[in-house]
């Protein structure tokens, strides 16, 4: 789910980049904060950081005493994704193997389908792996799936989200795409 937070973080700029012109000074803060932003990637209780919306604030700089750095308040909008237990996303297949598969869902990278959460599905090894039932549906590498997020867990070292998915639900599993 897409969220529109307020945030308040603090940038520091650098003695010889805090020129008094105050666009210069103004475009020197929002390159760190955008920098700072991307740097960040996510949070455990926001999501993942997608983008800056708007500069609502800067605040009056502090010198830092021993490092002549300039300190700045600011608060800014941003767009953030979080996904959450019961929520009903696509992703796309980029993993296939024995006991389910891999999928990216925006900027997860991991959300994981077992065998055992795919009704009716039975795994087709080969070439290219699938996972197929008997009308024929399948499951393979680039296919695009919608699923049910039944857990998330998150992993502090990498900043990012992994999630456990499933397709026992109304109106879930492969999405055909139509040529236009």
């Amino acid at each position: 789910m897409f969220l529109k937070v307020q945030l308040a973080w603090n940038v520091i700029i650098a003695a010889e980049n805090a020129q008094p012109e105050s666009l210069m000074l103004q475009r020197a803060i929002i390159i760190r904060l955008l920098s700072d932003f991307a740097a960040k990637k996510a949070s455990k209780d926001l999501g993942y950081f997608l983008a800056v919306t708007v500069l609502e604030r800067i605040g009056e700089g502090k010198v830092r005493q021993h490092t002549g750095d300039v300190l700045f308040p600011v608060v800014f909008n941003a767009l953030t994704f979080k996904i959450f237990k019961g929520e009903v996303l696509e992703g796309v297949v980029h993993k296939v193997l024995k006991h389910g598969v891999f999928m990216r869902c925006g900027p997860i990278e991991n959300a994981y389908l077992s065998n055992l959460k795919m009704p009716d599905y039975r795994y087709v090894p080969g070439e290219n792996p699938c996972f197929m039932n008997a009308k024929m549906s399948k499951i393979s590498k680039d296919d695009r799936v919608r699923f049910m997020v039944i857990g998330t867990k998150w992993l502090e070292a990498e900043r990012e989200f992994q999630a456990l998915v499933s397709l026992e639900g109304d109106y879930l599993g492969p999405v055909s795409t139509l040529d236009v």
